[in-house]
């Protein structure tokens, strides 16, 4: 029966888990819709003489038993939902007319007013199903869709959980990216707009910071009063006492939470005061500024590594863990993080252990955001250029070929 345009499809979710689905077609239709009536559990029985390389592999898995023939009467005998979409319109039409008879609900690629259901754009956020319908409008119903799913998982569309708290809950240690707001991942995102407590550190995404709620308190890591005791053991300490007292904390680093960014530190106090801990992967500026910037830190023919490096050590200090001249000999890029004050002797401690001194080199100040600059220098002039420039952390300095490239 088709379904008249005065009246709305009625909403329902199917729970398809072992029942069995029978999707005739193994076309480009069938491989968009085999994904999720995979996920769904469903017991899918494909009837196609040819299907595409993709909805193959799906079949080679086992994930759908492939039947590889054309539709026959009887095919839908069982089934709880149906798929009709192959390019035989009298295969469609006979396929759905035994839909009917049987009461299987049957979804039709070729013909909406000759199904009895129809598939609506859908995505998933966090344990969230949205699933919109506008009638015969797909590009609609695809548009209202991602914004839904978009602002469900940035935080930006208000839809609080209903927390049952059963104990302290996990602390998250979030990688804000480089700067730029837009290149903290979608998780970390979506915690934070979770948050009760956000503590921040000074090269966090700092925009995103006045998108939060006015309940959520917001503590800045560098002010943290620690009198006799170390920084970090006051950050620590801040960590575990709000999450002690039931809040949702996010503690927001700049870049990675394990790269340079003392996130194992905070993880190993957490563990110790048995809270657990979620890490949440962020951007690191040490890729991201000098792509940001124009600089691959490999490129075919010209670098194929390249190393990280921190270099709020100089060389000659005792503290140094770095085997400068080791880099010396590389031939690939080296990328230096927090190392703005050193590079002078971080350049002559490279070139005294062979580096060439006409090296190219860029510092890129404040990469992503709207003040971001780059300077270009060699190895040799990179110390008095970054003085004279009036180069500031945060920068990122990248030496090597690569820098010559575009």
């Amino acid at each position: 029966m088709a379904e008249h345009a005065e009246h709305p499809a009625y909403p329902v979710g199917l729970r398809l888990s072992g029942r069995r689905v029978v999707v005739i077609g193994g076309g480009q239709v069938a491989q968009r819709r085999l994904p999720a009536l995979i996920a769904a559990g469903a017991d899918i029985v494909l009837v196609s003489p040819s299907a595409t390389p993709s909805v193959e592999a799906m079949a080679g898995t086992g994930e759908v038993r492939w039947e590889r023939r054309r539709y026959a009467e009887g095919d839908l005998a069982g089934a709880w939902y149906a798929l009709v979409a192959t390019s035989d319109p009298a295969a469609n039409a006979a396929a759905s007319a035994e839909a009917e008879r049987g009461r299987v609900w049957c979804v039709r690629s070729d013909d909406a007013e000759a199904a009895t259901a129809w598939t609506p754009a859908t995505g998933r956020s966090e344990g969230v199903t949205v699933a919109v319908l506008t009638g015969r409008d797909p590009r609609r119903s695809a548009a209202v869709r991602d914004a839904i799913v978009e602002g469900l998982r940035e935080g930006t569309l208000a839809a609080p959980r209903h927390r049952v708290r059963t104990g302290t809950p996990p602390v998250a240690l979030v990688g804000g990216g480089p700067g730029d707001p837009d290149l903290i991942t979608v998780r970390g995102r979506r915690l934070l707009a979770e948050a009760d407590v956000v503590i921040a550190d000074r090269l966090g995404p700092r925009d995103l910071l006045d998108e939060l709620p006015p309940h959520v308190e917001v503590i800045d890591a560098a002010k943290i009063p620690y009198g006799r005791a170390m920084a970090q053991e006051a950050i620590n300490e801040a960590l575990i006492e709000h999450a002690k007292a039931g809040k949702a904390v996010v503690r927001l680093k700049g870049g990675d939470p394990f790269v340079f960014g003392r996130g194992m530190e905070e993880a190993q106090a957490l563990a110790a005061a048995g809270i657990a801990c979620t890490v949440v992967p962020g951007i690191s500026s040490s890729i991201s500024v000098p792509g940001a910037a124009g600089i691959p830190v490999t490129h075919r023919g010209v670098a194929h590594e390249f190393t990280v490096v921190s270099g709020h050590v100089a060389p000659d200090d005792e503290r140094s863990l770095v085997d400068w001249a080791a880099l010396a000999r590389l031939r690939g890029t080296l990328v230096l993080l927090m190392a703005v004050d050193k590079i002078g002797p971080i350049s002559q401690a490279l070139i005294a252990h062979g580096k060439d001194p006409g090296t190219p080199v860029a510092l890129v100040q404040e990469g992503t955001t709207a003040a971001q600059r780059r300077v270009d220098a060699t190895l040799a002039t990179v110390g008095e250029t970054a003085r004279t420039a009036g180069v500031r952390p945060p920068a990122v300095i990248v030496i090597g070929d690569v820098v010559a490239l575009g």
